[in-house]
């Protein structure tokens, strides 16, 4: 059923909540409506986003060249997504949408439910660099967000809608083979290596930096070998081990637990090896991008077709939440054609920004891919 979900906050992804500033003053950069953006805001923002590891993990520094592709997409995005926000911002404020403390209490211990405890929860929290604060404050703004959509148009999805989607994408409700693993994760990413020893030598030559990232990259190798000696001793401590150990915050809290997925939902050498391996076996080391893993392999699961009363509560949150997305969407369109949107600095204005994205995409074609690849959809 994986790939019919789709989770409301999808939408989050298109809005950054964090309050505009009405103050003017001269690091403003825009004026939507009656709300200025200012470039404090931008950059808070900004930096929110470009934290990701992802973009290091790619060997990318967004911030050593403001003109690179990368940086201008992220660029436009935290501007656009800025500019949505003030305007949602003013409709829920016009709508008096407000979220009591009974209501995110009430969802806050739901999520918290999910991950066993509220220890185990604000582990997670800390591992991803997430604040409780900041957790509390997005799940509020997400919170107003579904009430309103909700005052917009209420969406309700019946059984008979249900099976007809069902029936008519039967091929989405087909499994292939599948496998339930565990893993301890050391990270280990050469790139990501080479940035943290250049942040402290930045006079660092070619050669002592390959020679220094060789020499870390073998050290986490002993580190997960020494875990792999752990646990081939004493297999009923995996969980334990991996929960003490493991640096995938997410199923470390589970003792390493992936669930079932199929051969296709993992990097190919860790998919490889788990597919390969008989329920309760440990694989050696092994290495992927992310690092070094250890794999037991729990359960095997054969292909097979799902039925529709299993998956009928799936099928009526994927439609409900697809509904409520394009009512966002259309309402996000009226709200900028309704809008007054002036720009101080023009090079923060989207459609400057995608102007040049466009040029440097089209002047070095080892981007391109990129640009196609990330540029919104409207744009394809």
């Amino acid at each position: 059923m994986k790939k019919i979900k789709l989770i409301l906050c999808l939408m989050m992804g298109m809005i950054i909540f964090s309050g505009c500033s009405m103050i003017k003053n001269n690091e403003n950069l825009a004026k939507v409506n009656n709300t200025v953006i200012t470039k404090t805001e931008f950059i808070r923002a900004y930096e929110e986003v470009t934290s990701n590891n992802m973009f290091s993990q790619m060997g990318i520094d967004l911030k050593d060249n403001p003109d690179n592709i990368f940086s201008l997409m992220m660029k436009e995005k935290v501007m656009s997504e800025l500019i949505v926000k003030a305007l949602l911002n003013e409709e829920m404020k016009q709508r008096k949408i407000e979220i009591s403390k009974d209501e995110l209490s009430a969802a806050e211990k739901e999520i918290i439910s999910k991950f066993g405890s509220k220890e185990q929860f604000e582990q997670i929290l800390k591992l991803n660099g997430v604040s409780y604060d900041k957790f509390r404050k997005d799940l509020e703004d997400e919170m107003k967000l579904k009430k309103l959509v909700d005052s917009i148009a209420m969406v309700s999805i019946g059984d008979a809608e249900a099976k007809k989607y069902y029936d008519e994408n039967s091929d989405k409700f087909r499994y292939p083979q599948r496998v339930r693993a565990s893993h301890i994760l050391i990270a280990a990413n050469p790139e990501q290596i080479k940035v943290n020893i250049k942040k402290e030598n930045k006079d660092i030559s070619d050669e002592e930096l390959e020679k220094r990232t060789a020499e870390e990259m073998q050290s986490l190798k002993e580190k997960a070998e020494k875990l792999y000696n752990k646990v081939k001793a004493a297999p009923s401590t995996f969980a334990k081990v991996a929960k003490e150990n493991s640096q995938d915050s997410v199923s470390a809290v589970k003792g390493g637990d992936l669930g079932f997925f199929a051969k296709d939902e993992m990097v190919e050498p860790f998919a490889e090896k788990a597919f390969s391996m008989a329920p309760n076996t440990i694989s050696e080391v092994i290495q992927t991008p992310y690092g070094y893993h250890i794999i037991k392999v729990t359960d095997r699961a054969e292909a097979g077709t799902m039925s529709f009363e299993q998956t009928k509560n799936d099928i009526i949150n994927y439609l409900e939440s697809r509904d409520k997305v394009d009512i966002l969407k259309s309402k996000i369109a009226t709200l900028k054609n309704e809008a007054k949107i002036e720009y101080y600095d023009e090079n923060y204005n989207p459609e400057k920004i995608q102007e040049k994205i466009k040029k440097a995409a089209a002047e070095n074609p080892q981007t391109q891919e990129a640009f196609n690849a990330n540029a919104p959809q409207e744009n394809k």
